[in-house]
């Protein structure tokens, strides 16, 4: 039960956070709701794509999609009430991020895959749907922006849920709230104290070409 109903709010978050970047780039009401409903069922398709459930269940079941475009339809509506849209988005694609790492593991471990397999499975799932989001909107998708981490948070609640789940006899629902916790935090302090993963020397071009 608590699975589903992190994915829902996962869902929910990750379609905000997508229909917000649709406001922020003056998309219309037909391009806010799709950005963010694609933006909320897309990391799950990936991830029942990758674990053999077809047709994805957010296809398969109207649910999905319906909390993806009420989602939406809240943020088109009441949006000004956002002084910060930027900020909004952010905030709320760490949220949904955490969230969907957690819960995408945790159902990889329901279908009994190993416990590599189902943090690579949470990780897919948290960036799915952003990757498709900032694709739509022309941004260059958070993953792989060298600003401040992403990928790293969404790989260690992966992790916590699949290590968790599947060598200990602690209810999957703890490892999914630690988990969640875990990866939501990391991003949210890399934001605040801008921490990054290094990046390549500024003077290895100027060498090579050289």
């Amino acid at each position: 039960m608590l699975q589903e109903i992190l994915n829902d709010v996962g869902i929910a978050v990750f379609a905000a956070s997508g229909a917000m970047l649709g406001v922020r780039k003056g998309f219309d009401l037909w391009g806010i709701v799709t950005v963010g409903a694609l933006t909320g069922v897309g990391g799950g398709i990936l991830r029942d794509v990758l674990l053999g459930i077809t047709p994805p269940s957010s296809v398969q079941n109207w649910p999905p999609i319906l909390v993806a475009t009420v989602a939406s339809l809240v943020v088109f509506f009441f949006h000004p009430t956002f002084t910060q849209l930027r900020r909004s988005v952010l905030i709320l694609d760490a949220i949904g991020m955490g969230l969907f790492a957690t819960s995408g593991a945790a159902i990889a471990v329901d279908q009994h895959v190993s416990a590599f397999a189902a943090a690579i499975v949470g990780l897919l799932t948290a960036i799915g749907g952003g990757i498709l989001r900032d694709a739509l909107a022309n941004e260059i998708p958070l993953l792989l922006r060298p600003s401040d981490l992403y990928a790293v948070p969404a790989l260690i609640g992966a992790t916590v849920v699949g290590v968790g789940g599947t060598e200990s006899s602690v209810p999957i629902w703890v490892w999914l709230v630690v988990g969640a916790v875990l990866a939501t935090g990391l991003r949210l302090a890399s934001l605040v104290f801008g921490w990054r993963l290094p990046t390549a020397p500024g003077d290895t071009w100027r060498h090579a070409e050289d």
